[in-house]
């Protein structure tokens, strides 16, 4: 249903895609990816047909974790270009009806950031977290480099201390612990204005928030962090209308009520997205208590029900709270790529047919559209790996652009580049997709323009769903079908009636008649009801 809470009419219907700056595209041949490769890059953007993108850290940083480590945020990081150079990609993608949307890490900065050096130096700010001894838990504190003394509170990495936003719960026994309207807390809410707003008036449409439920520490139902990111929305709707704000926060029934516009369905916090693509390679958390049962396996082991039941969580959440979005992406710079392990790009195609008909905020990850791969065994680089288990190196390899050396990334020699190339000798490119209209690159940019162009498809269709196994069957706004069948055996499902003479859309490997749904194996179908 339509939202009653304000937010940028753009957004509802747009189709994001995720830029990993550091390997999307190198413009000065230096073996990183940059702001004028991107630049060059934005035309296969809008034949693409998405609607904004989101850039991951482009600010200064010493890049100890790829950028997640920022030393100044009103700054883009020399690697990537100028300021000048980011306003130009802006106002560039906006000719081209895409809008441009930034990374903001807001829980943390580098060690290296003037506010860590200023703090460290004056004991009487309160910017970041400091304890005279070491507390508890022990492991997460670090000693302070300045006159201070002490210890500061990390949240990740010892690199990335962990500015004061105030603890929910007070506790006599830990005087660190400030309130949060004391000044430091204070003063960090407003610093997240001044930085949104430097860019707003730049251009930006927006930002996606990093961790964005880990503000507010000891904070039971994260009630408090939830005050502090609706008091951003206010002020967003206020100032700036037609900018947007997502979460990376992995729990949309409790983060769009409290005051994004969509939070992603991500690989931690609830089993939303694991159960949907996991394939038990790359990523992932080896404490999931329902681990084993993914709906987009090669063999079929289920696991529709644990997606589902998210989905509904959280949808009847954020109709509650008058509106919002589940953002759905094909996978992210932590989480493996769609085409990882068993499952091939062949058969993610039907994937695609299922995230761009369904009733979300669709994101495309870099380099997904042609099925690039996870690869597996890439040493770490700038603090990727952060566990045996969660190698997030193979997802960030540089775009394959087109055959050949460099792949089209890179003039640079290989072996100078960022990351290593898919090593694969029949590795996907984009210039070879886009010669092939039955590849999978023609499949997306098809199912993206039909999304944009038939409401029914869209976030406010109406959604009815007549299966809840393989095949996945539901039928949008009332006229179209989707079949999904994303396992190797094939399967059927009955209809109701009047799908008997539909048209087919976007079919293969699906035959519908005779009251039934009949797909192959990884098979899907879109068809409209005959009027």
């Amino acid at each position: 249903m339509p939202s009653t809470r304000p937010e940028p009419a753009w957004l509802a219907s747009s189709v994001l895609y995720q830029i990993y700056p550091q390997t999307f595209a190198d413009g000065d041949g230096d073996g990183i990816g940059d702001l004028a490769g991107a630049l060059e890059r934005l035309d296969h953007l809008a034949w693409l047909g998405v609607d904004a993108v989101w850039f991951s850290p482009l600010f200064a940083s010493p890049f100890a974790d790829a950028g997640y480590d920022v030393s100044d945020y009103l700054s883009v990081a020399p690697r990537y270009g100028t300021n000048e150079d980011l306003v130009a990609v802006v106002e560039a993608a906006r000719s081209r009806g895409i809008r441009v949307l930034l990374d903001l890490v807001a829980g943390h900065t580098s060690d290296q950031h003037p506010w860590f050096r200023q703090w460290a130096a004056d004991p009487g700010d309160g910017r970041y977290v400091w304890n005279e001894r070491v507390g508890s838990p022990a492991g997460i504190w670090c000693p302070v480099p300045g006159k201070r003394g002490g210890y500061y509170l990390l949240n990740f990495y010892p690199c990335q201390p962990a500015l004061n936003f105030g603890y929910a719960r007070q506790d006599p026994t830990q005087p660190w612990r400030d309130p949060v309207d004391a000044p430091g807390p204070r003063a960090n809410r407003q610093a997240l204005k001044d930085v949104m707003g430097h860019w707003f008036d730049l251009g930006v449409s927006g930002f996606r928030v990093d961790m964005a439920g880990s503000l507010v520490k000891d904070d039971p139902g994260l009630v408090e962090t939830g005050r502090l990111w609706g008091e951003m929305r206010r002020w967003i709707d206020t100032t700036y209308p037609d900018c947007a704000l997502l979460s990376e926060w992995g729990d949309p029934a409790v983060s769009v009520p409290a005051g994004f516009h969509a939070d992603f369905f991500l690989q931690f916090s609830n089993p939303g997205l694991r159960s949907l693509w996991h394939t038990g390679v790359g990523t992932h958390d080896t404490n999931w208590s329902e681990t084993g049962r993914f709906f987009f396996d090669p063999e079929g082991s289920g696991g529709l029900d644990l997606f589902l039941r998210e989905w509904r969580r959280a949808t009847e959440a954020i109709e509650a709270a008058g509106g919002g979005h589940v953002a759905l992406p094909t996978a992210n710079h932590d989480y493996a790529r769609l085409v990882t392990g068993p499952r091939t790009a062949a058969q993610a195609r039907a994937a695609y047919a299922f995230l761009l008909t369904w009733p979300a905020l669709p994101t495309i990850y870099y380099g997904d559209e042609i099925g690039m791969r996870y690869v597996e065994g890439l040493p770490d680089k700038e603090g990727s790996i952060l566990s045996p288990s969660n190698n997030r190196t193979g997802s960030r390899t540089p775009m394959q652009w087109a055959p050949g050396v460099g792949a089209g990334f890179s003039t640079a020699p290989e072996e100078e580049l960022y990351l290593p190339l898919d090593p694969a000798e029949d590795r996907p490119d984009v210039q070879t997709q886009r010669a092939d209209e039955g590849s999978l690159l023609h499949l997306v940019r098809r199912l993206v323009a039909l999304r944009h162009a038939t409401p029914a498809l869209g976030p406010e269709g109406s959604l009815e769903l007549l299966t809840e196994d393989y095949p996945f069957a539901y039928v949008r706004g009332g006229t179209h079908l989707v079949v999904v069948n994303p396992r190797r055996e094939p399967a059927t499902v009955d209809l109701p009636p009047g799908w008997e003479d539909a048209a087919s859309v976007e079919v293969e490997g699906v035959r519908v008649g005779d009251g039934r749904a009949q797909a192959d194996g990884f098979g899907f179908a879109v068809v409209e009801r005959s009027r």
